[in-house]
């Protein structure tokens, strides 16, 4: 059986060592306990006969003991992951005892299986594409696939996918019109990793440069930056969320004997807006930086969405930008977090070493490198194509516009960038529901990615369950429409000060 207790009830419980165990979070925000704390008359729980667990759930195996279950803000109080009932254990020596293991594990691994199918079901808050079907790559999962090194040169470890990873990343080059013979790049762990990857290659070619992006980049773009020991400017946005280029070009002119390694979002985090490429450029080369710049594009969503867009403003190595990564795990979809860094030939050359050791040049940030992940990708772009891909675009764009459009009709504040499938919107003030979720939230807002398997049916339930739910997070009086103006512009605040009509649920 599961027993329920609030976040500030635990807290207590901790503080005061009625709980011995460690608190183990767990996805969408519930924490489990080992072992119950000890009675307690004046506390409040309830306590479930629940053989499913949480959210249909199975509990992991402890031993027969209830497992608390804490419901709600997890975050405040920097609980620790614990292991209770994941703990690695020594096989038992006695046969019988091991068969027994065996089962328990199975049990357990089944049920996490339930869990995550669970989770996946209620995803919206972050851009992860989970339609994907690599039952085919099954058979690859035996061997120790690492492509470590250079992508183009062959090392002396035989186990390795560069012949899919060269592949992908000639795919990549083409769509962001670089030539054969005039890009390198790689297939890295993550997008994060494509970003230190891009930044360092500016910081090698510019010592003494400083890094310029907007206060809405991704966070590790100021990570490269301590990394590196780099001066980083921020650049104000506006409400869109696009780099403000009369901010920049005053920033600039604080540094004018400085070269500049600008960071452009293609596509932000929380609003997925995207930067003005080519007023940058302008800006930078009025401000006489010209040939003393250097341009990373962070497109680990939108970078894959913009070439397929025929407004869209075109992402290419015609134009004077260095780098260019994406994520893999994101539009295209994949089991394994990855991505990918394309720059110029010319330009990875200050990173390059040569190593006896493996065969091999290092310009890469990992050394090992996951061999699987280019055999995903590959497999993906050889099964969707180009028109695949524009037709998922294109039902994101029509989704999202639907999702904005529903919130809108309820009387919920919400705002969606024209080349955008990141719908943002205010923030619900309940974080059961937030968690349920998985919404990603900043201050007054949160915001829905629609991604490929997001469907329109999941987000007509999204919305219903949010505005049946509405009501009760204000119960005690009319609730009225928070603004957010500040945050997606007045013309989309529906608050009673920016609509023509109070709004009342």
């Amino acid at each position: 059986f599961t027993t329920v207790f609030s976040c500030d009830r635990v807290a207590r419980l901790v503080a005061s060592k009625m709980v011995e165990k460690s608190i183990d979070v767990v996805v969408g925000g519930e924490m489990l306990v080992g072992s119950p704390p000890a009675a307690d008359n004046h506390c409040h729980q309830k306590v479930q006969n629940h053989p499913g667990g949480v959210g249909g759930v199975v509990p992991p195996v402890t031993d027969g003991l209830p497992q608390v279950v804490v419901v709600g803000d997890t975050g405040k109080h920097a609980a620790r992951v614990a292991v209770e009932g994941f703990a690695v254990l020594e096989p038992p020596a006695d046969a019988e005892a091991a068969a027994e293991r065996r089962d328990d594990v199975a049990a357990l691994l089944a049920g996490f299986a339930r869990h995550l199918q669970e989770r996946t079901t209620h995803h919206l808050g972050y851009p992860y594409n989970l339609d994907f079907d690599f039952s085919v790559m099954a058979q690859f999962q035996n061997f120790s696939i690492n492509n470590l090194g250079d992508p183009f040169i062959e090392s002396n470890y035989g186990v390795h996918s560069r012949q899919f990873e060269v592949a992908v990343l000639d795919w990549f080059a083409r769509l962001w019109d670089l030539q054969q013979d005039e890009y390198w790049g790689y297939i890295t762990n993550c997008g994060t990793e494509g970003n230190l990857h891009g930044l360092l290659v500016g910081r090698e070619l510019f010592p003494d440069g400083i890094i310029y992006a907007s206060c809405e980049s991704h966070y590790s773009v100021f990570k490269a930056a301590r990394m590196y020991r780099v001066e980083c400017v921020e650049i104000d946005t506006l409400v869109s969320g696009e780099m403000n280029c009369a901010d920049f070009k005053s920033k600039l002119s604080q540094n004018p004997g400085r070269p500049a390694i600008v960071n452009v979002n293609i596509g932000t985090t929380v609003k997925g807006a995207i930067d003005d490429l080519d007023r940058i450029i302008r800006t930078l080369e009025k401000c006489g930086f010209r040939d003393r710049f250097y341009i990373h594009c962070d497109g680990a969503l939108a970078g894959l969405m913009m070439p397929f867009i025929k407004q869209a403003p075109k992402v290419t190595f015609k134009k004077p930008i260095g780098s260019v990564s994406v994520s893999g795990h994101k539009f295209m979809g994949c089991p394994v977090p990855c991505g990918v860094v394309i720059t110029r030939l010319e330009h990875v050359k200050v990173l390059s070493t040569d190593i006896e050791y493996l065969s091999s040049r290092d310009a890469t940030i990992m050394g090992s490198r996951n061999g699987h992940a280019p055999m995903f990708l590959w497999y993906t772009l050889n099964k969707k194509g180009y028109r695949g891909i524009r037709k998922e675009v294109q039902k994101c764009l029509r989704n999202a516009h639907h999702l904005a459009n529903r919130l809108r009709e309820a009387g919920v504040s919400a705002y969606l960038n024209e080349l955008s499938s990141t719908v943002v919107f205010e923030r619900p003030h309940d974080e059961a529901f937030v968690h349920k979720w998985q919404l990603a939230c900043e201050g007054s807002i949160a915001h829905v990615v629609v991604m490929p398997n997001v469907s329109v049916e999941k987000l007509n339930n999204f919305v219903e369950e949010l505005i049946g739910e509405r009501p009760r997070w204000h119960e005690g009086g009319g609730f009225r429409v928070p603004c957010v103006a500040k945050d997606i512009g007045q013309e989309n605040c529906l608050c009673g000060v920016h609509d023509k009509k109070l709004r009342v649920v």
